[in-house]
């Protein structure tokens, strides 16, 4: 309680509400089953600051993170609020760069799901077989894999390899996907995830139906149809919060 008084007074009000709706983030994937132990990384930026982050302190478990524990990082990765704990440098290298490059990537997502994974790992990738990959046909980068991501000369051919999309699969490794706010980045994943475990669940079972282009533009300009209030993403993530409020709310210390 001590520290999080302490965390909670030497930041801004908007710093710590980013700070509780990351930690509500990291506690959500947990619950849908999307973390990865200690590994694996969401990062936001800090509103109102230059080039500052928030990040999962790494040798904690998501299920462990809260609001004051976040380590907030500068673009280099250097510990800005005195937090004793370490930062997962292959997390944060590439994170940093598409931070460093994209004014408009807010928050960023890296999982090692098994479902994503299998498809980073298949040759062609996501298909147009689905309600939710048709979602994102066109709209996905593929880099790839140079093993571990702690090379920081890397980063200019993942963000050559990202192009104008917002998520880009790390072949044989896992995805990245990124949003203008962490809400958006939150729906994209949830889309992505089920994209994913839909496509490997039917590739088990038979040959897929691919789903013709004209279809598909049709499917996507129509997206809009079901927006609702707060942004891409808001509604979704709400609700969420609200049901890990009704089974542990303390990642809002």
């Amino acid at each position: 309680m001590a520290t999080q008084m302490k965390v909670a007074e030497s930041c801004s009000e908007a710093e710590w509400k980013a700070r509780q709706e990351l930690a509500a983030c990291y506690r959500i994937f947990d619950m849908l089953g999307w973390s990865e132990s200690i590994y694996n990384h969401i990062s936001l930026r800090v509103p109102d600051e230059e080039n500052a982050f928030l990040i999962n302190p790494f040798g904690l478990l998501w299920s462990e993170v809260t609001a004051s524990n976040l380590v907030k990082i500068d673009i280099d990765g250097n510990t800005l609020d005195g937090s004793p704990y370490p930062v997962n440098k292959a997390g944060f290298t590439q994170h940093s760069y598409f931070h460093r490059h994209l004014d408009w990537a807010h928050a960023i997502v890296h999982t090692h799901t098994p479902d994503t994974m299998a498809v980073c790992s298949s040759e062609e990738g996501l298909t147009p077989t689905n309600f939710y990959s048709c979602f994102f046909e066109g709209q996905i980068g593929y880099h790839d894999f140079e093993g571990i991501t702690v090379r920081a000369e890397e980063g200019e051919r993942l963000l050559q390899h990202l192009g104008n999309h917002r998520i880009l699969m790390l072949r044989n490794h896992g995805p990245v996907v990124m949003g203008r706010t962490l809400y958006e980045m939150f729906l994209m994943y949830y889309m992505l995830q089920r994209a994913c475990e839909i496509q490997v669940k039917t590739s088990s079972i038979g040959t897929p139906i691919t789903v013709p282009p004209e279809v598909i533009a049709v499917h996507q300009r129509d997206q809009s149809a079901v927006a609702l209030p707060g942004g891409p993403g808001y509604a979704d993530f709400m609700a969420y919060v609200r049901k890990l409020d009704s089974i542990d709310q303390s990642y809002k210390q």
